[in-house]
């Protein structure tokens, strides 16, 4: 009889040897929850999960701009969850060739409002890949406002703006563009 008594003593005393404690938990790791209640989920900390469509972008020197516009319409978040989401993202070449002091202005606290129309008509709710796109086919952006899609020698345009690569995401697809799609309204 006692050998069966001290066999789940002698077991629980390996478990609690082998359990990380206070003093030998890694100090640098943070729970996920921790992470996302701190910023949201673009704050989440995943180095080995496949990128969502902002970590995407974050990663590319060609989407600064881009990147700066997300930050200042406080749309990081938004594009950070499940989604899915399709982005049309214009390369920072594309934002230059914009009337000067556009930019400047639409990041300016005053224009939010008018930068994320400018941002969800650059954005549709689904996960489209540049395959699934046809000639003539409209496409429904998150601000309300349609834009066509274009094949021609070879190559897919939204609007005037030619995408000139793709990469796939956790949460969808970015698309680049060389062109900002701006909506009629503004």
């Amino acid at each position: 009889m006692i050998r069966f008594c001290t066999r789940p003593a002698v077991a629980l005393l390996l478990l609690a040897a082998c359990s990380p404690t206070a003093e030998t938990a890694d100090p640098g790791a943070s729970t996920p929850d921790a992470s996302a209640a701190a910023g949201g989920q673009a704050a989440v900390d995943d180095t080995v999960s496949q990128p969502n469509v902002v970590r995407v972008a974050l990663g590319s020197k060609d989407h600064t701009t881009l990147v700066a516009a997300l930050k200042a319409a406080d749309l990081v978040n938004s594009l950070a969850n499940a989604g899915p989401f399709t982005v049309f993202a214009p390369v920072n070449a594309a934002f230059d060739k914009l009337p000067a002091g556009t930019v400047e202005t639409l990041l300016k606290p005053e224009n939010k409002l008018k930068l994320k129309t400018i941002l969800h008509h650059h954005v549709t709710t689904s996960a489209l890949d540049v395959t699934d796109f046809t000639d003539g086919q409209s496409l429904g952006m998150v601000d309300g406002v349609s834009e066509t899609i274009t094949k021609k020698d070879g190559a897919t345009y939204i609007g005037s703006a030619k995408v000139l690569a793709s990469v796939r995401a956790s949460n969808g697809w970015v698309h680049v563009i060389d062109g900002v799609l701006v909506p009629p309204s503004e």
